[in-house]
């Protein structure tokens, strides 16, 4: 039996020696580095029409830096162990300072922003998120340059529940659909019957559900497993402990809403309003994470998650005395990993096939080695 608790330490495979046995063999790149270039210019600015049509969004502006005690910095789990890059800025000789961070993603910044940009109920924001994840093990699908499609909307009391998530989720996974054909009819090379389609139907499991069809396996081989069966699925309930003690996955305790009792809609003891859309890759054979997303905490929910993960302290931030002052607005959101969904679409094997970061050589060797050539 797998040790779940090491399963939950973070995403990434572990050991470039584990990447060099699962990197795919006989590898050869659809698209040309150039055409690539075309693809992607292509095919984000139609998801981001996309997604601005079907959830009622607007592109804004983002931040790349925030206050560090603002509290606006996603800490992306709540174990304390992918801390933000930190960095002061003396202005004035110090007499008027600022400490600073750089963002690891939008989450809470958008959240304020929906008050900010004087969006009502059923309007939102979408942005074209850049951060810095320093603590990722860098592997195929793990840079610590981050892209998304970091979106957020104003909801209502009564549409928070799993129906109108599941709603959210089907318009998101639309857009999705619609750019996969959209990008194939530009580059025909991409209709390579290798590589199917993504399924017209996305199937719904609560993380209950998948640790009762494999209770002996660890989280990422239960996702891998059912990935098998239904080629894409979005996972809901994730943050919460399941029936054997352990969450599916850790979540921060302060924009999605992981504890909520949602047990009058499915019928069994389940919590979480919240999820994430995972596919089957065809072409590294791999589980493929696009989005995570989900219902926003309420003044109420914010302070259980925070007394759960013994984080009181983090209330007497900005952001935090926002929520529960109750002028932060009710919201939904969630981060669309562009650099993941277009390597999927584009049929590539490695992150760094359409997006530039920075590289260990012992990963840019091994990939050279598999035909796999990542741009730096």
């Amino acid at each position: 039996m797998g040790d779940k608790r090491a399963d939950l330490a973070g995403p990434g495979i572990g050991d470039y020696a584990e990447l060099e046995r699962v990197l795919p063999t006989g590898y050869r790149s659809l698209l040309t580095p150039r055409d690539t270039q075309r693809a992607i210019c292509a095919v984000k600015n139609y998801i981001e029409q996309g997604l601005c049509r079907e959830l009622n969004l607007e592109m804004v502006t983002v931040p790349l830096i925030v206050s560090a005690d603002s509290g606006m910095n996603d800490l992306l789990d709540r174990d304390g162990s992918r801390t933000p890059i930190c960095f002061h800025i003396s202005n004035d000789r110090d007499q008027h300072p600022v400490d600073a961070q750089i963002v690891q993603a939008a989450t809470k910044w958008k959240r304020a922003a929906l008050k900010q940009f004087g969006c009502g109920p059923g309007e939102g924001i979408c942005t074209d998120m850049r951060a810095v994840r320093k603590d990722y093990f860098l592997d195929h699908d793990h840079s610590c340059y981050v892209d998304q499609w970091d979106w957020e909307k104003v909801i209502t009391a009564d549409q928070r529940n799993l129906a109108y998530l599941r709603e959210s989720v089907g318009k998101i996974w639309r857009v999705l659909l619609s750019a996969e054909h959209f990008v194939k009819d530009m580059f025909p090379a991409l209709k390579d019957p290798r590589y199917p389609d993504l399924p017209d139907e996305l199937t719904f499991l609560h993380a209950e559900d998948i640790l009762q069809m494999y209770p002996d396996l660890p989280r990422k081989q239960r996702e891998t497993m059912v990935l098998q069966q239904y080629p894409a699925i979005f996972i809901v309930g994730i943050g919460w402990p399941l029936a054997d003690g352990y969450p599916h996955e850790m979540r921060a305790a302060d924009y999605d809403d992981w504890i909520t009792d949602t047990s009058t809609e499915t019928g069994r003891p389940t919590h979480g309003l919240n999820g994430d859309i995972l596919v089957w890759n065809h072409v590294t054979r791999r589980r493929h994470e696009l989005t995570s997303m989900g219902i926003r905490v309420t003044a109420r929910t914010l302070r259980q998650q925070l007394e759960y993960s013994g984080q009181l302290a983090s209330l007497q931030l900005p952001y935090h005395q926002g929520i529960v002052a109750g002028e932060l607005p009710l919201s939904i959101g969630g981060g669309i990993g562009q650099s993941r969904t277009l390597m999927l679409l584009l049929r590539k094997a490695h992150l760094g096939e359409v997006s530039v970061s920075v590289w260990p050589k012992i990963l840019t060797d091994m990939c050279a080695a598999r035909n796999i050539h990542v741009l730096t």
